[in-house]
């Protein structure tokens, strides 16, 4: 198994403090930072974009994992990159050529993932899993934060965590939505390796949630 990494979403965090409760997930060990751009199109809700991005990028030096729920997103690679994105994740769903937009994320030097709805099977992508570092699997449909896990998502990570293991891929299998650390053992050990978490980090206590989360981790590393 790769080793698991916690991502935190800032849709959970208070906006009002956005760089500080940043810094204190990043100080607590969470190695990577969410970033959900929503475009109203290819999801109903608009969240934020480039700006806010750059602003953040002076808080840490954690990966910035931009989660692109945007039609078309190859328009934006160059713009991500500036604003200081490290990997970018786009929707098969929302990309008329996504080899295209697949080599346009590696070509500009980042890390590419590609994202997955909840009722998209996983064989879409078995032409291109080769190409990418991650897939992300949602787990809620895409565009709030704040929803109930969907439990038959959990057979897609064993399906995609089957197809990777059969071909010898050491891709990163990213999960998001309504994960929790109730639930988040199941993801585990269905093949997730990625945890995308919002409100079960920036909900209370941050500093203590990502502990709650990464202690959880390091059982299964210790195994």
């Amino acid at each position: 198994m790769n080793m698991i990494i916690l991502s935190p979403s800032i849709l959970g965090a208070d906006f009002k403090r956005l760089g500080e409760q940043v810094e204190e997930v990043a100080r607590a060990g969470a190695p990577y930072i969410h970033l959900d751009v929503m475009d109203g199109t290819f999801v109903p809700s608009i969240s934020f974009g480039m700006p806010l991005i750059e602003s953040l990028r002076s808080c840490t030096d954690r990966v910035f994992d931009v989660h692109m729920m945007v039609e078309e997103p190859g328009r934006y690679v160059d713009a991500m990159k500036k604003a200081g994105a490290d990997l970018i994740c786009v929707h098969q769903e929302a990309c008329l050529h996504l080899d295209r937009t697949v080599h346009q994320i590696r070509e500009a030097g980042l890390r590419a993932a590609v994202a997955l709805n909840p009722a998209t099977p996983v064989g879409t992508l078995d032409l291109i899993l080769s190409e990418v570092d991650m897939v992300l699997l949602m787990t809620v449909n895409p565009g709030f934060g704040g929803q109930k896990f969907i439990p038959y998502t959990l057979e897609k990570v064993r399906s995609l965590r089957r197809m990777c293991s059969e071909r010898g891929l050491s891709t990163q299998i990213q999960v998001d939505g309504g994960i929790t650390t109730d639930n988040v053992r199941d993801v585990i050990d269905a093949g997730a390796d990625v945890i995308v978490a919002g409100s079960a980090v920036f909900k209370g206590n941050p500093s203590e949630n990502v502990k709650r989360f990464l202690d959880i981790f390091q059982e299964y590393e210790r195994r």
